[in-house]
């Protein structure tokens, strides 16, 4: 029976797909379907008429317009239908795409393992960027500041607003979380002299915990909420309303993953002794994530690295020619370190670090998992480890102002 029969909703694709089967028809536009058409009725291409399907939809096709039971799986050759696909995804990718995309400025960093786009403005920018998300490598896009009101962004402007607001600070070091007024924390963001010290009389190294996050984030900063949708890298992906973005149109009674916006802003670690801590531990986002950097201060007091000092610290990472290339341009700001790593490797990870704790005389209990528990950052040292004991390689990023990375669901990463 149609759906709107149906008392009671289908909690799985195949009901889904077979209590909508007869409803959906091939170019619709009836307000009640669960799906968008699932082919273009453009072009035909081959015997079938069909411009490229990709499986996803050719399923969902063959379920519903054949009736096929619950407990058949459709018989499909997808292989037929795909005329202009290349055969050798990671080939197009890496060898041939300077000739499809010639319209595109975009350089591949990190081993060809990260795209860059370096023009936020290009509206092409999305075709390529499908050809990397479907092997669910990373992607950078720079100059999201251009098109934001940066004025919003500032510290003191954001401490000004809503310097009275209670919030989580959490000491990434020893990872205590105290509830404190906001003032404080932005306080101290620039002038490390106002910043809290810990028993030893070294600077503490906080971070204001997802402050604001989701709807209070529309709620409490409406103008900012706004600026940041407009200024979103590749909006028919990461916007709300985005053509391609599933998440966001999935049908209501599906459980939706939490799609922010949250504010992450920390100190960074030119004011503190210990270089080995970070402010975001080694973890896995359940969804898709886009990290914005909207803005990056400038430390100053005793203690901090000079301009020349922290560009020295960054070089002495393993980085690609083309990032350092940017660390020498005076034009650029850099503002975060990122390492990330693939899904695939997450087992390779997980092992490892088990073995460090062991190694360092703490206790492994069988239902700890260092990467949910996010109780690690990776330090140099460790890298190497990594990369020598289980040719697990390390993908390091510089985040400068106004650089977004895109990351796929499951790729570990630090900041």
């Amino acid at each position: 029976p149609p759906a709107s029969q149906n008392n009671e909703q289908g909690s799985t694709l195949r009901d889904l797909l077979t209590t909508t089967a007869g409803k959906l028809r091939l170019g619709s536009t009836d307000a009640g379907i669960a799906f968008a058409p699932v082919y273009s009725t453009g072009a035909a291409s081959g015997k079938s008429g069909r411009t490229m399907p990709n499986i996803l939809d050719d399923i969902i096709a063959s379920v519903v317009e054949n009736k096929i039971p619950p407990n058949r799986a459709p018989k499909i050759n997808v292989k037929s239908e795909i005329k202009d696909e290349p055969k050798d995804d990671k080939k197009c990718i890496q060898d041939d795409c300077s000739k499809r995309y010639s319209d595109i400025q975009y350089s591949w960093i990190c081993d060809k393992h990260v795209l860059w786009l370096r023009d936020h403005k290009n509206s092409n920018n999305w075709k390529l960027f499908k050809e990397c998300w479907k092997q669910g490598r990373p992607v950078l896009v720079s100059g999201m500041h251009k098109k934001m009101n940066f004025s919003l962004w500032k510290a003191e402007s954001i401490s000004l607003d809503f310097g009275n607001q209670q919030a989580d600070i959490l000491n990434c070091k020893d990872s205590i979380i105290s509830n404190t007024n906001v003032k404080e924390f932005w306080d101290g963001f620039e002038d490390v002299s106002k910043r809290q010290k810990v028993k030893n009389g070294e600077t503490a190294l906080l971070k204001l915990k997802d402050w604001p996050s989701g709807e209070d984030f529309k709620a409490m900063m409406p103008a900012r909420y706004e600026d940041l949708l407009k200024s979103l890298p590749l909006p028919e992906y990461c916007s709300p309303e985005g053509k391609l973005n599933l998440a966001s149109h999935l049908p209501g009674f599906f459980v939706r993953p939490d799609l922010g916006p949250r504010l992450c802003s920390a100190y960074g670690v030119a004011a503190t002794k210990d270089h080995d801590i970070g402010t975001t531990n080694l973890h896995i986002e359940v969804s898709d994530v886009v990290n914005i950097l909207v803005y990056v201060g400038i430390a100053k007091g005793n203690g901090v690295l000079s301009k020349s000092g922290v560009l020295k610290k960054l070089e002495e990472e393993d980085l690609d020619d083309l990032l350092r290339k940017r660390l020498k341009d005076s034009s650029e700001l850099p503002g975060a370190l990122w390492h990330i790593y693939a899904g695939k490797d997450a087992d390779k990870i997980r092992e490892f670090l088990q073995k460090i704790a062991k190694e360092q005389g703490l206790e492994v209990l069988p239902e700890h998992d260092p990467i949910r528990d996010q109780s690690w950052y990776v330090n140099k040292k460790l890298r190497q480890r990594l990369f020598e004991e289980y040719g697990v390689k390390t993908c390091t990023v510089i985040q400068f102002l106004g650089d977004a990375i895109i990351l796929p669901a499951g790729a570990l990463h630090q900041v």
